[in-house]
């Protein structure tokens, strides 16, 4: 028991004993996965919140090419063709009331763990709203914008990661395209730049 209560408390300071010595617990930005951060008040952390997070390979025909994106706003849906009869579907959040938008262009930048700098209409409305945003926030842990970062044409919009999980199905967004961090970074890994982006 005493070894346990001692390993556990070496664990939370960040080391972890092995073979005798202590040795610092490494994580890979490649599969670290982010929980909280940045306006997680109000966090709906109930069960049904995460009722399918899962991505899924599935029978999917939109006329795409391989390697295009399609999100279904009202599905709460990204598609990644894989070809003319199946697609990997990963769950997002979309844009809230009165921020939804769709059409149709390409993956312009990729970026990871991407820097966060909120448009000066974002920052205007928020601070309305008795909440006030950096004008810059370096890429990490707490970003907004997560893991991963697919910046759509030269809009504001992108597909991004999130410090926000309980936001995925939902319609929070002020127009972006949320994923779980792990499955923004299974995208950012298969997506070319130049691919073509489809929102309906």
């Amino acid at each position: 028991m005493r070894k346990r209560v001692v390993l556990v408390a070496t664990l939370v300071m960040g080391w972890a004993v092995s073979a005798g010595h202590a040795e610092k617990i490494k994580f890979s930005p490649d599969t670290f996965q982010i929980y909280g951060g940045l306006g997680n008040s109000g966090a709906d952390s109930s069960p049904q919140v995460y009722r399918d997070v899962r991505r899924r390979t599935v029978d999917f025909r939109s006329g795409l090419e391989p390697g295009s994106i399609i999100v279904r706003t009202h599905e709460r849906k990204l598609y990644y063709v894989l070809n003319d009869s199946q697609a990997i579907q990963y769950p997002v959040g979309v844009g809230r009331e009165g921020f939804e938008w769709s059409g149709r262009n390409h993956i312009t930048r990729k970026a990871s763990w991407p820097d966060w700098r909120p448009p000066k209409v974002m920052i205007a409305r928020e601070a309305a709203r008795g909440r006030n945003i950096p004008e810059f926030m370096p890429g990490g842990p707490k970003n907004p914008l997560g893991a991963r970062a697919l910046y759509i044409g030269d809009t504001e919009f992108r597909i991004h990661g999130t410090s926000q999980p309980w936001s995925i199905g939902r319609a929070m967004s002020s127009g972006c395209i949320r994923m779980m961090n792990d499955q923004v970074i299974d995208l950012y890994n298969r997506v070319s730049i130049g691919a073509t982006v489809v929102v309906e």
